[in-house]
This record gives C-alpha cells, structure tokens and sequence, in this order.
C-alpha cells in the first residue's frame, strides 16, 4: 500500500490517478475536489474573476477527520448553487470514500444524508424503453457518419454500455472472431468488463473504420486531441482523441430527434 499523503492535494491526486475516469471528467473532479480545500479551513471558495489564477490553501489530509468538518460542509453544501449541490457532494464522497478504503482516513468530512443542507434526491426518471425494430431501423437507417454507424450497430449487438464500448483500443478487438480479445477485463485500470460480441454487418463497418489504423481508441473525435490528451486516448496516425460520452449521447439524441415524438431524441442506452 502507497504511504499515507500529508496533504489534502497529493491525496486528491492519488485518488485521481486511481480512479476509472476520463481526462475531461478527471478535469472537472479536480476542479470540485480543489474547491473544497477553502471549505475545509473554513473559507468561501473564489467566485467568479478571483477564481482565475487563485492557489487553494494547504490543508493537512488528517483535517478531515476533524469533527467540525462535516459541519463546514453541510454549510458550504447550503450555499452551493442547487444544480451542483449533489454533484460536488457526491465527488467529495466518493473521495473520501476511497481514502477511507486506504486507511487514510477515520471519518471524513460527510455530513449525514438527513442533514438538512443537503437536498432531498430528485425522484428517479422512468427508464426509457428499448427502441422497437421499427424504431431501431429507423436509427440504422439514418445518414451518418461511418464512425456513428459503426458505433450504434456495435451498441446495439453487443449489448455493451457505451462506456465500455467507448473505452475500447483498436488492439482489445479480435476482429477476425467478431469479438473482444477473452481476458478477464480489457484493462486492469478500467475494472472488470465482460467480452463484446457483434455481427457481420457491425463486423464490416469496424473494418471501414479501421482501415489503416492499427493502435489507439476505436472511436474518434472529428478535431486533433488538446496537447494535454494522454497518450493511451490519442490516436496515434490522426492525433484525434477518443471520442466521450457526453459527445456521443449529444449526436445520438440530435439525430434520433425527428424519429423521437417527444422531440427530445434517443439514448445511447435505448439502444
């Protein structure tokens, strides 16, 4: 086991580097997580220009077990915006949660779930339907781009989650068999993750897409990856990055948009 961090930083970044996230979402856990070193010395964070440029305090890791701080979050939590209170909540507990699995930490700084700063959990929307063949013809049918094509058939035949789907480098696939490579999960750092199957039609349009490429993530995005990209979600011929799921439900939805009678569009997960 890692020796124990004295600061509040260092720990956030090794809880970062150890957890499954993206680039862009490991970003904005950051961003949440920085946010609250002001909070646990009892300070409001920086808002608006001030947060340009400001150095979050040093906090001792071992703070956090200090009694008063759940109290200091529960106030900080009442404070926030409403539309963020749940989500730097539950970023800082699933931090803490973490660094308690360490032995880093006794407690922590998480306020009980009645607290009254923290907002009651919003009734869970009615999953959405499976698309009907109809509806799923209607999507497979669709003009689009190979790489959406080729992604929404594989969703579709695999019954994978888009995460997983999203996560996949062009060396996890044994195309010739029309499935992900048998090991126990793609990679040790993404967690368990069950072998993929498709089709022949799925078969064909990962091997349009794949022509000339031999490493990298399967699914691009259209533009080069940010300088910052790590290597592992770059391609290394194109120098485009892997393609999110917040990108891929965004183009999902906008073109089911004219099938979907609510005119909200479709999810990733209908499929």
């Amino acid at each position: 086991m890692a020796a124990q961090p004295v600061e509040f930083a260092v720990a956030v970044e090794r809880y970062l580097a150890s957890a499954p996230l993206t680039e862009s979402s490991r970003r904005v856990y950051r961003i949440a997580l920085t946010r609250w070193a002001w909070t646990l010395v009892g300070e409001a964070p920086p808002s608006g220009a001030d947060r340009r440029g400001a150095r979050p305090p040093v906090v001792l890791l071992s703070a956090l077990d200090d009694p008063g701080q759940a109290a200091r979050v529960e106030a900080a939590l009442a404070a926030r915006n409403p539309r963020t209170r749940q989500r730097e909540l539950s970023t800082l507990r699933s931090a803490v949660t973490w660094w308690r699995a360490q032995g880093w930490l006794d407690a922590g700084p998480l306020p009980e779930p009645h607290g009254a700063a923290v907002a009651p959990a919003a009734p869970k929307a009615e999953p959405r339907p499976t698309l009907t063949d109809g509806q799923l013809n209607a999507v497979l049918g669709l003009r689009a781009t190979l790489r959406d094509q080729a992604l929404w058939h594989l969703l579709h035949d695999s019954g994978g989650s888009a995460e997983h789907v999203l996560a996949l480098d062009i060396g996890d696939l044994d195309r010739p068999h029309r499935r992900t490579h048998v090991r126990a999960h793609v990679r040790a750092h993404r967690g368990g993750l069950p072998q993929l199957h498709w089709g022949e039609a799925t078969g064909r349009l990962l091997s349009l897409l794949l022509i000339s490429r031999t490493s990298g993530p399967v699914f691009l995005t259209q533009r080069r990856a940010p300088a910052a990209t790590p290597t592992e979600d770059r391609c290394p011929l194109t120098g485009r990055g892997r393609l999110s799921y917040r990108r891929a439900a965004e183009l999902f939805a906008e073109a089911t948009r004219p099938l979907d009678l609510s005119g909200r569009g479709w999810t990733l997960h209908q499929l």
